[in-house]
């Protein structure tokens, strides 16, 4: 996880402000298939939403969890959206 500036998150969430939730957290709750979605899509997008539909109360708790496991960072959390965000990795043309 990366610590980012207050300059940064703003301008993450300016960027994030029209994207979809693209991971909705449901019934099941934190499955490994979330902790896939969340992870496959920020390998592919960077910046993503992830929509609470249940657990809404613990929506920090989790959030908390799914960015320990992918190595993401939270940029911040709106209502029950939260907004994470992970660097692509550079891959090496050697």
């Amino acid at each position: 996880m990366i610590e980012l500036t207050s300059k940064q998150r703003k301008e993450l969430e300016k960027v994030a402000h029209d994207l979809q939730p693209v991971v909705i957290v449901g019934g099941a709750g934190v499955t490994d298939g979330v902790m896939d979605m969340v992870d496959k899509s920020l390998a592919a997008h960077e910046l993503i939403k992830v929509k609470f539909n249940e657990y809404k109360d613990e929506k920090q708790e989790l959030t908390q969890q799914i960015c320990e496991k992918t190595d993401a960072t939270l940029v911040r959390i709106i209502g029950n959206i939260a907004i994470l965000f992970r660097e692509k990795e550079e891959k090496d043309d050697n």
